[in-house]
């Protein structure tokens, strides 16, 4: 079992930037794909950004390309996403996700942590 708790959300103005954090814990959580996703209210989860076990491949929604990136740090079972520019559009709860396999669903998800971008 993997377990994810993600931190770093809040209230930012728009310009402004935040970033999130994933620990994860549990069984080889290095060897797994991350995943940033979210929903805002009233809106389906969406797809944000991803990176590989290795951090050699990493993907981004065209929203947030040039505005957002994923890392992560093995070593300390966390995954990072800095959010820089950010709008009103990125208010939302933002959640972290892990699977086992490339191209497979995200096994495991955090309880999730809120942004909110104020005008």
């Amino acid at each position: 079992q993997v377990q994810l708790v993600e931190s770093g959300g809040g209230l930012v103005q728009a310009g402004g930037s935040l970033r999130l954090s994933c620990v994860a814990s549990g069984r080889n959580t290095s060897s797994l794909g991350m995943g940033w996703f979210r929903q805002a209210p009233g809106k389906e989860r969406e797809f944000v950004a991803a990176i590989s076990w290795s951090a050699g491949s990493t993907a981004e929604a065209d929203s947030v390309k040039g505005r957002f990136t994923t890392s992560r740090d093995n070593a300390k079972n966390m995954v990072a996403l800095q959010m820089n520019s950010l709008k009103p559009e990125d208010s939302a709860i933002y959640y972290c996700a892990a699977r086992t396999f490339p191209g497979a669903q995200y096994e495991y998800w955090g309880q999730g942590t809120q942004v909110i971008v104020s005008s």
